[in-house]
């Protein structure tokens, strides 16, 4: 009859043998992919490591709401089009057809202004101009005409706009022009009081200033870094802190260079404590099945 002891052990040999056969669980890799009902891709991340690290820190995820981050403020963002690489962002500081907001400058850093600028059908409406601003002058070139809309329209159909018409009896310049104006020119050297910015203006001819959708749509670039060979290895695809280069995030304690359950891949540290627990484990092993046989 088999000892009680060695039939225990036997039964605990079998244990750890079938779960070395287990495949591993589900990387949870550390990075969040909602901010309330906002879907987080890459490039961009609500946390330091992930995403693109020429998108770090831009957004920042308050509760539910999702703000991307500049110089100059904090803009709700409200929609990000993955396919389309655009994200519409609104400043709440911005005045709009309804609303007059006090003097205020629309800022991004020099990071932002090159990898994620306004696109080409958001438009910058600067109110209120001296006759002495440099866009109606020597910069004049930089006003244009869209879809047909003028700035006694723009001051006749937005209550908030009236007051500057009120004024004079008149309508004071104003000037459409692009994200590079405001990029390169403050409120104060434009001698402008106010500025407004719309999107999807190829759509707003014939629409009334009441009706153009205020905001700004912001165009990005995904860069190409074999971040899919991450993700579909179950991986986030982030970047290394310090030295910026690229990482895919496998679970809060591993990380690889390319891709999830490749050890080809995986970093050194990581590679010696598999080694580590695979030896231990095998002598576990090695030391009950010798106790079983022998003793």
């Amino acid at each position: 009859m088999q000892h009680p002891l060695k039939h225990h052990l036997t039964l605990t040999l079998l244990a750890l043998t079938s779960l070395s056969h287990f495949p591993p669980a589900s990387p949870l890799t550390p990075c969040r992919t909602l901010c309330g009902t906002t879907a987080i891709n890459y490039p961009f991340s609500i946390d330091d490591g992930c995403g693109a690290p020429q998108y770090r820190s831009m957004l920042n995820c308050t509760g539910t709401d999702l703000f991307f981050m500049t110089t100059s403020g904090r803009y709700k963002v409200q929609s990000i089009d993955y396919n389309k690489q655009t994200m519409v962002v609104y400043d709440p500081a911005m005045s709009t057809c309804s609303i007059l907001q006090p003097h205020h400058d629309f800022v991004m850093t020099d990071v932002e202004s090159v990898v994620i600028p306004p696109s080409s059908d958001t438009i910058f409406a600067l109110l209120n101009c001296s006759i002495d601003s440099p866009v109606l002058n020597r910069y004049k070139n930089l006003c244009f005409n869209f879809s047909g809309h003028s700035c006694d329209e723009l001051y006749g159909g937005c209550n908030a706009f009236r007051v500057f018409h009120s004024f004079t009896n008149s309508s004071p310049p104003c000037c459409f022009t692009g994200y590079d104006t405001v990029k390169y020119m403050s409120m104060n050297i434009l001698d402008c009081s106010h500025y407004t910015s719309f999107i999807n203006v190829d759509g707003l001819k014939g629409i009334g200033p009441a009706d153009w959708v205020y905001g700004m749509k912001l165009s990005y670039a995904v860069p190409d870094t074999g971040c899919g060979r991450c993700t579909r290895s179950g991986g986030a695809c982030g970047y290394d802190t310090e030295t910026g280069v690229m990482m895919c995030l496998c679970s809060t304690s591993m990380n690889a260079t390319r891709e999830c359950g490749s050890n080809g891949d995986i970093g050194g540290a990581q590679k010696l404590a598999l080694r580590t627990k695979f030896h231990a484990f095998a002598l576990v092993v090695g030391a009950l099945i010798y106790y079983v046989i022998f003793i």
